[in-house]
């Protein structure tokens, strides 16, 4: 393993620690609960947005906080849940009058942490409320999973929740904000390679030199089959075709197009593959309105990709084209 890293236990400590340093005037590093959160927060006039989750996915999520994004995360290890009082001393430090929204990836993990956490800070007065995100189609269940993954779908679901709490919206319409767009957002991702969490020093899984996992999971989970090393055109049409087909979307619809990076695949075949993509939406009679290519939730060092589509209403559009304010300029 070739990795700028010094003790791997404090892999993450010292990469939050260098993302404070970075941005000293909009980021606060609380290193007791490994939390990143917006330097004038929290705002009490808005509803607070919090994601936690593993570490590994940069820039999800303690990369996004900021304006108009999420107001606070709190990450655990690489590809482990945050401990339950990190959640919890997050959701008592961002109490506001408005309340609190928590965002979870479908992980049973990080489910199990949050669900806790919300109930012991409803115990405490405030007033929150958990949202699980869950876009993959790759499966129905996976070993980490209570259904569902989420994966980089969340970064719709975040943007459009963190800009309706921005427009003042309450708690409860905040939530009904996220869960229509959940409910229209769909993802498959394929590796070419697998990841190495520091801490392992060597590759999560095997992956021959000639094959790839298609429906791969961001911590390596395995998808719908393990197959020969193909053209790119055919990647694309054996990832997109079941996002498509699952909702469904359809001719007519006018979607956000999302070709995220993996963490190990350079930007150029990313606008590769989404050449691809949106030509076959094309025929299909699918028009892309957004478009997002680079890399948004990771999976460490892997080689791969992953295609998000988001169903566009003139709601969802607004969301998404309202302003934000973050280190990592993605949206």
């Amino acid at each position: 393993m070739k990795k700028f890293v010094n003790d791997p236990q404090q892999f993450v400590p010292e990469m939050l620690e260098g993302l404070a340093l970075a941005n000293p005037d909009t980021l606060k590093y609380v290193p007791e609960y490994n939390l990143i959160m917006r330097a004038d927060g929290p705002d009490q006039g808005k509803v607070s947005i919090v994601q936690g989750s593993g570490s590994g996915h940069e820039p999800a999520h303690v990369m996004i906080v900021g304006k108009g994004m999420l107001d606070a995360a709190c990450p655990g290890d690489v590809f482990a849940a945050p401990p339950f009082d990190y959640v919890y001393e997050t959701t008592k430090l961002m109490a506001s009058p408005k309340g609190v929204l928590l965002l979870v990836n479908n992980y049973t993990g990080d489910k199990m942490v949050f669900e806790m956490a919300q109930e012991m800070s409803s115990a405490d007065g405030i007033e929150v409320r958990t949202l699980f995100i869950n876009d993959d189609v790759s499966v129905e269940d996976s070993t980490y999973t209570i259904g569902r993954r989420g994966v980089a779908g969340n970064f719709f679901v975040i943007k459009a929740v963190a800009a309706a709490a921005e427009r003042g919206a309450d708690l409860d319409e905040v939530i009904r904000i996220g869960e229509k767009v959940n409910s229209v957002t769909r993802t498959m991702g394929v590796a070419l390679t697998a990841c190495t969490p520091p801490a392992k020093g060597s590759p999560l899984f095997d992956l021959g030199e000639d094959e790839i996992e298609m429906g791969v999971g961001i911590h390596g989970e395995p998808g719908r089959r393990r197959a020969k090393m193909m053209p790119a055109n055919e990647i694309v049409e054996e990832i997109l075709g079941p996002v498509v087909k699952d909702l469904p979307f359809g001719d007519g619809d006018r979607v956000a197009l999302m070709v995220n990076g993996l963490g190990g695949t350079p930007i150029s075949e990313l606008y590769l593959l989404y050449g691809q993509a949106h030509k076959r939406l094309a025929e299909q009679g699918i028009s892309v309105g957004r478009s997002y290519v680079g890399e948004y939730c990771t999976s460490l060092d892997m080689a791969g990709a992953s295609i998000t589509l988001v169903k566009l209403d003139e709601e969802i559009e607004s969301l998404l084209m309202d302003p934000a304010e973050i280190p990592i300029r993605v949206f």
